[in-house]
């Protein structure tokens, strides 16, 4: 039995990372503290919390730490553990967008130019990241289209050249028409160009087209004063106004009532090669700076093209460790800077005014999509919660439902919730959808300030009328009323439309149809995830399950120490007991129950 009280005196004075575990020994939250002791006894002490910090001591049934050796490691690790677990009170980013980069293969005898969402430790030049894969396609085009490169994969021809030599778009690499050097001299152009070194590659091409015509080769001093116009235009598109820096990443903060909005602008060369915004739904009870670091560890753990410096409001109580790690990921020095005035304090607010604008927009939009809602379904009054379920199971196995919530527009995805059917056995849809959604009801009858809270004000039904049925039937042995439709899909398993229990079809918009097809894929996923899980639990399920004192992780020493079931059942009870965490005694339960 984890005593709390008593392992907080345990906590080591030193540096290291804490993992707070729930009932059923899910990873809730990882934090870093420069001493364990103060920190994790915090959480644990009559002081003021936010709402959130609450909830997440209500739910820690038990804790572990790792020491470490010093403040920056312990961020390492904690990054690493974020990933790893992805706890519900962590910032956590809900998509992880591998963004295309622009990649120069600059080994190659003849380089090629191509765009990549990976980045590898190949020796290539990367630039980007591209957060508009549409920029990242114009700036490829351009450079295809301005400097004369290696189109093909492979040298595919030996004996002739291909079209794109013909038509002046390579310069027949594989027939040896172009020397290295002159080749590999276009390269570093383009490298400048990408870099954003515009001045240097123009005065380049301007002494080029002086000595073309000075030799009368009109034709060759022509194409490159062609590409300088171009160049000019290209680059001046992508100009940001007064910025001197060259390497940055500039991160605004909006926040209201029920979402936060992280906006980001990346600035390469002096230009915006590209911006994203992220979305948060519990975090508003944070303060910005603790969004910001825990954003920033996320945001930057995989990336490898890391900016010089990252430009925010605010000062961070881990800046030192943060700036540490990147600069170690870099390989030269990342630095994290709050701007008290100037053109980037300009550029700060420039990203907190797009946040702001950013998250006005989302919530028109969600208000927009309620109020069609109710337009359509002719209902009487704005839905503001909507929840969803579905079945899942394999020819009548694991069956199990899940259930999805939309508050305000925003699907809430730490209100969702799943089941295992308890009364029907065999694959009966329908059945199931009825006792599930009886038991939620009932729920919010007997405590609506519970876990499931309200009821809601529209139910979305995953599939058709025989699932509306089902729900409407339950509801009526509850005696309540809230409107139901159905979610159904064409012969392609796309959605298709919303339905009545009469199979009547309500045309809706674009827009409304793509948030109910999202929304139908979050509760098909939360079902199927569940039923993953269960199926997976049986399939690892072993005699050891069965024995009072043992858990997954004594489980998985005990296999790792002797290898099979079999293999403890032969050991003696004291070379059980030699396992971490197990006592004589223990052990001697194992042996009887196996």
């Amino acid at each position: 039995m984890f005593d709390i009280e008593e392992e907080l005196k345990k906590l080591p004075q030193k540096p290291g990372v804490y993992i707070m575990h729930d009932k059923n020994d899910t990873v809730i939250y990882v934090g870093k503290a420069v001493v364990l002791r103060n920190r994790v006894r915090s959480y644990f002490r009559k002081t003021n919390k936010t709402e959130r910090i609450k909830k997440m001591v209500s739910l820690i049934d038990h804790f572990e730490y790792i020491v470490v050796g010093s403040e920056d490691e312990a961020l390492i690790l904690e990054c690493n553990l974020i990933k790893k677990y992805r706890p519900k009170f962590n910032v956590l980013l809900k998509d992880d967008k591998t963004y295309p980069y622009i990649k120069i293969d600059v080994k190659s005898k003849y380089p090629t130019v191509t765009m990549t969402r990976r980045i590898i430790n190949d020796g290539s030049k990367y630039f980007g990241p591209y957060p508009n894969v549409g920029s990242a396609k114009e700036m490829l085009d351009f450079v295809k289209e301005k400097f004369q490169i290696r189109q093909c994969k492979n040298f595919k021809y030996k004996d002739r050249v291909c079209l794109n030599y013909h038509i002046k778009k390579c310069p027949g690499c594989c027939m040896g028409l172009i020397s290295e050097e002159d080749y590999k001299k276009q390269i570093s152009q383009i490298i400048k160009l990408l870099e954003g070194k515009v001045d240097e590659i123009i005065k380049e091409l301007e002494k080029d087209m002086a000595q073309a015509a000075k030799n009368q080769e009109y034709e060759k001093a022509a194409d490159i004063r062609d590409r300088i116009f171009s160049i000019e235009r290209v680059t001046e598109k992508q100009k940001v106004s007064n910025i001197s820096e060259n390497n940055i990443d500039v991160i605004g903060v909006a926040k209201n009532d029920v979402t936060v909005c992280i906006e980001v602008f990346l600035v390469r060369g002096s230009k915006m090669v590209g911006r994203d915004h992220y979305f948060f739904d519990d975090l508003r009870d944070m303060n910005e700076e603790e969004i910001v670091s825990g954003f920033i560890k996320q945001y930057y753990f995989n990336e490898k093209n890391l900016p010089n410096k990252i430009m925010i409001r605010y000062d961070l109580e881990d800046k030192e460790s943060i700036e540490n790690w990147l600069t170690n990921k870099a390989g030269r020095k990342v630095e994290i800077k709050s701007p008290q005035k100037g053109e980037k304090l300009r550029f700060v607010e420039m990203a907190e005014e797009n946040s702001r604008i950013t998250l006005e927009n989302k919530l028109k939009d969600k208000s927009e999509i309620l109020e069609e809602l109710k337009e359509v379904l002719d209902l009487e009054k704005l839905p503001y919660k909507i929840e969803s379920f579905d079945i899942s199971n394999i020819s009548g196995t694991f069956i199990v439902a899940g259930m999805c919530v939309a508050e305000k527009g925003v699907v809430k995805r730490n209100l969702s919730r799943r089941f295992k059917i308890k009364t029907v056995f065999g694959q009966d849809d329908p059945r199931c959808m009825e006792e599930v959604v009886t038991r939620r009801i009932k729920r919010s009858l007997e405590d609506p300030k519970g876990g499931f809270g309200t009821l809601p004000d529209l139910i979305l039904a995953d599939g058709g009328i025989t699932q509306i049925r089902a729900i409407k039937k339950a509801l009526k042995e509850c005696e309540v009323y809230i409107p139901v439709y159905g979610m159904v899909k064409d012969d392609t398993h796309s959605t298709r439309a919303l339905i009545d229990e009469n199979r009547k079809e309500k045309q809706i918009s674009e827009r409304l149809f793509l948030w109910i097809t999202n929304f139908q894929n979050e509760v098909h996923n939360t079902a199927i995830e569940y039923h993953r899980k269960l199926r997976d639990k049986e399939m690892t399920k072993s005699k050891l399950d069965d024995i009072e004192g043992i858990g997954d992780k004594k489980k998985t020493l005990l296999l790792k120490k002797f290898g099979s079931v079999k293999k403890i059942k032969e050991a003696t009870a004291e070379e059980i007991a030699e396992v971490k965490g197990i006592n004589l005694d223990l052990a001697k339960k194992i042996k009887d129950n196996l």
